[in-house]
């Protein structure tokens, strides 16, 4: 039985490789706050939400689609998930005594142990496979109807009463039987359990009890055709005697141990894999509380789609604990999309929240948005702009074009790139020119870009140029100077605004100089 509830046809690596950039993406795209609005504490969630998200662009449509489905039955019955992953994480506790004990060489003490184990965890099952059938009429997606179905079938009263018949005997109430033949010099060998003897009466000595009494007045003592007795002090033949009887039990205990292992290691797959949806429902419902509109976003088909109506920064909505602008774009068949404007107008917020929808999508989240539509990439980097390091051993020219290689080198073929005030470290000729070649090269390989800058003679350059496939985007700014956040389309602007860079700097009461 497999969980399969992240991918149709195989299980969920909670250990699966991240991205060579997967610390960068995660700083750049605050993508901490996500996880932890997702995880509210729990570890695992928190893991497996953080891996979900930076694997992303390695799925399929099939697979978005696929989770979306499942994400659509939780949505609809959160109760049910918060059932399922509650009971799975209980089985935790339950390990198959094999691993936990140096006694498991021993097949007799095997056996007595994964008795009440399995027990248990057949117990974990009942509840895991009631709690699935109690929801199962309402469920739609493929993953939960399959999971559901599965544990009907392979768990039915019938079957789990035949299991636990099978428990009770192997607690040999009526003593154990095995069986052995003769192998070369006569040593006992093909040891195997048999059927427990059963009642003393099916047994023929029991039909003639004047026999037993004939026996006991010869002997002089009481006679049990079903036991022995041996001497305390006879070490030897107890040995030789629970060798033989764990060379009988050896497969039993092998059946047992490798029943709970299984059991064990379903539940905490299954677990896992919800661990996904629970996040999802925990980030639904934080957003919802804030008022934060969310959608199923549409995976695109084709190359260059991306579109949006009210897209907010789930990571800034996250951080302020309530609503933040929206945006709407249409950038279908744009290969590079340059946003310009004034600082602190909203444009590295637009980047990210882009980011982020583009990552949440792709791992089959929804996206904070009314609508959004995007084509899948296979690699998502980020080049922003860093702080000034001490530590760093070269200029800070010298490390963007270190990290622009890095990325160049890992590029694939349906990458894209968000690049956020980069190559700012040296002169705005020289920047521009740097930057220009280099997204020169990539549009004409087709790369996806969304680049924030404040290059002008980079940008104003693709604006003579005239391509179809860039689109320039700006930060509003109203005629008394203050900005509404939102980004609208607009060619790059030669004003540095230099006015609002003074008032920012000496306060909003001061005057700038005149010119």
């Amino acid at each position: 039985m497999k969980a399969r509830l992240m991918f149709r046809d195989r299980d969920l690596d909670p250990a699966a490789t991240l991205p060579w950039n997967g610390d960068e993406l995660s700083a750049d795209l605050e993508l901490a706050g996500v996880v932890e609005a997702m995880a509210r504490g729990d570890e695992l969630v928190a893991s497996v939400a953080r891996t979900a998200l930076l694997t992303g662009p390695g799925n399929d449509i099939a697979t978005i689609r696929f989770r979306q489905a499942v994400l659509g039955d939780v949505l609809a019955s959160p109760g049910a998930l918060r059932a399922l992953y509650e009971i799975a994480g209980s089985a935790a506790q339950h390990a198959p005594p094999a691993q936990r004990s140096s006694l498991a060489r021993f097949p007799d003490w095997v056996v007595r142990s994964a008795i009440p184990t399995v027990e248990a965890l057949l117990a974990t099952m009942e509840r895991l496979r009631d709690a699935a059938a109690s929801h199962h009429a309402s469920l739609a997606s493929e993953g939960l109807t399959r999971l559901s179905s599965a544990l009907a079938r392979d768990l039915d009263r019938d079957y789990c009463a035949d299991v636990r018949r099978h428990l009770r005997r192997l607690r040999f109430p009526e003593g154990i039987l095995i069986g052995a033949g003769l192998g070369p010099g006569n040593r006992s060998a093909g040891h195997v359990l048999l059927e427990p003897p059963g009642r003393r009466e099916e047994l023929w000595i029991t039909r003639y009890p004047w026999l037993i009494r004939l026996i006991e007045r010869v002997t002089g003592l009481e006679f049990d055709p079903f036991s022995f007795t041996l001497d305390p002090l006879d070490h030897g033949n107890a040995q030789a005697l629970a060798s033989l009887q764990n060379r009988g039990l050896a497969p039993v205990a092998t059946a047992l141990g490798e029943a709970g292992e299984h059991m064990v290691k379903f539940l905490g797959d299954l677990r896992a894999e919800l661990a996904f949806y629970v996040g999802a429902l925990n980030l639904h419902e934080t957003l919802s509380g804030m008022g934060v509109a969310t959608a199923m976003p549409v995976p695109g088909a084709g190359p260059g789609m991306l579109s949006f109506s009210g897209l907010r920064d789930a990571a800034l909505a996250l951080r302020l604990g309530r609503r933040v602008v929206a945006n709407d774009l249409d950038a279908d068949g744009r290969s590079l999309i340059f946003v310009t404007g004034a600082n602190q107008g909203g444009k590295s917020t637009l980047l990210r929240a882009i980011g982020l929808a583009q990552l949440m999508m792709q791992s089959g989240l929804f996206v904070t948005a009314d609508a959004f539509t995007a084509s899948l990439t296979d690699g998502l980097a980020t080049h922003y702009r860093r702080e000034e390091d001490a530590a760093m051993k070269s200029g800070k020219l010298d490390e963007e074009l270190a990290r622009m290689s890095r990325i160049i080198d890992h590029m694939t073929p349906d990458g894209m790139i968000l690049f956020n005030e980069s190559f700012a470290a040296t002169n705005e000729r020289e920047g521009s020119e740097i930057a220009r070649q280099i997204m020169t090269a990539l549009l004409a390989r087709k790369r996806r870009m969304i680049a924030v800058s404040h290059l002008y003679e980079l940008t104003r350059g693709f604006v003579e140029l005239g391509r179809d496939d860039v689109l320039f985007l700006r930060a509003e700014r109203l005629e008394d100077g203050s900005r509404t956040f939102r980004i609208v389309p607009g060619e790059p602007l030669a004003s540095s605004f230099a006015a609002d860079l003074f008032q920012e700097i000496f306060g909003s009461g001061s005057r700038p100089p005149p010119g």
